[in-house]
């Protein structure tokens, strides 16, 4: 592709698209890509699930939309026969009246039945929600991992080690071509692997390999790091996380991932625009002819300078699909996102 200023952004989504073809689980497992997913307080770049296969089929007939975690809490206690909602459920440490709403867009959405019994509301299980979900995987896209993004990424690696909410810590970085990549000279955690990439061709060779994490054990979670030096060090803060909470948190993320992958790049853009394209050299990338390059999320929007919106007439002539060039990207990678989720494609 001609004019690549290989961004960050660009990088990251090379990442997920080398993840998607090339990402090996251990045994029979399924591996799903995500990007820009996390916690209040962590976010990852690329996250890749490894999934029980016919769970992850399974977990298609709740839809594509994700569950939060009010939803989950429905679905681990809804009962296989009818029965009033508080007695089937555990009290969810909250006013019912949210639970409530929680059952009736469920029940809206048809993945969980619900009928009303004089003055009361029952509900009853459609499927078991499965246990797809095996392994996380949280990967950090750092193009040029020079000493100055060494620094700033050590701590949030750290957090990741101490913590331990995904199986394993990854570190993507550009390959250089040296016999020893520079990235191993950096000053980070020995348990995060550190991934040497080639964006173009999108292959790959592991530089250094991670060691998992204790995902089903207590987590550390850093709230403050102490600061000074010698005596006038201050201490770390810091609190122990449930490993059932744990559980839930990585359960969180999966839908979430589940709903968006990670070629939901174009929602957060403006493919309306006239100078947005979508090029293919090995994937299809956003590319703004404007700028001559592939844009970020952040510039491609309606205060960029150079937007303007599709001509009426785009809209009309030599497109045999309603709407322009805009909605027939939007619709392309769709198909490829659902295509990546088994179950919804047969329906």
């Amino acid at each position: 592709m001609e004019g690549r200023n290989d961004t960050e952004f660009e990088f990251e989504l090379r990442s997920c698209r080398w993840a998607e073809n090339h990402w090996q689980p251990d045994g029979d497992s399924d591996a799903f890509v995500a990007r820009q997913l996390g916690t209040k307080r962590r976010r990852w770049d690329t996250i890749v699930l490894e999934c029980d296969p016919d769970g992850l089929r399974e977990r298609a007939k709740f839809g594509p939309e994700r569950l939060d975690g009010d939803a989950l809490d429905v679905f681990r206690h809804a009962p296989a026969e009818w029965a009033y909602y508080r007695d089937a459920l555990p009290h969810p440490g909250y006013p019912w009246r949210y639970v409530r709403e929680t059952i009736h867009d469920l029940a809206d959405r048809g993945v969980l039945e619900r009928r009303r019994s004089g003055n009361r509301i029952e509900i009853r299980r459609k499927w078991p929600y499965p246990d797809w979900l095996r392994r996380v995987i949280a990967i950090e896209n750092k193009p040029d991992l020079d000493a100055s993004a060494a620094r700033v990424l050590g701590p949030q690696l750290e957090y990741d080690v101490a913590m331990g909410l995904a199986d394993e810590v990854w570190v993507a970085t550009r390959k250089t071509g040296e016999r020893v990549e520079p990235a191993l000279f950096e000053d980070l955690p020995v348990e995060a692997g550190i991934l040497a990439l080639e964006p173009e061709s999108l292959e790959a060779e592991v530089a250094w390999y991670p060691r998992s994490l204790a995902v089903s054990e207590p987590g550390t979670r850093i709230l403050e790091r102490p600061s000074g030096t010698g005596r006038d060090a201050s201490a770390a803060r810091f609190e122990y996380v449930d490993p059932a909470e744990k559980a839930r948190m990585r359960l969180e993320i999966a839908e979430r991932a589940y709903e968006r992958g990670w070629r939901s790049f174009v929602d957060t853009m403006r493919p309306d625009c006239r100078h947005f394209e979508l090029r293919a050299d090995e994937q299809l990338l956003p590319w703004c002819s404007a700028k001559g390059r592939c844009q970020t999320a952040t510039e491609c929007a309606g205060s960029c300078p150079a937007f303007e919106p599709e001509p009426p007439a785009w809209r009309t002539r030599g497109w045999p699909i309603e709407g322009g060039p805009g909605k027939r990207y939007k619709r392309l990678l769709e198909t490829r996102r659902t295509g990546r989720r088994p179950g919804l494609e047969d329906g």
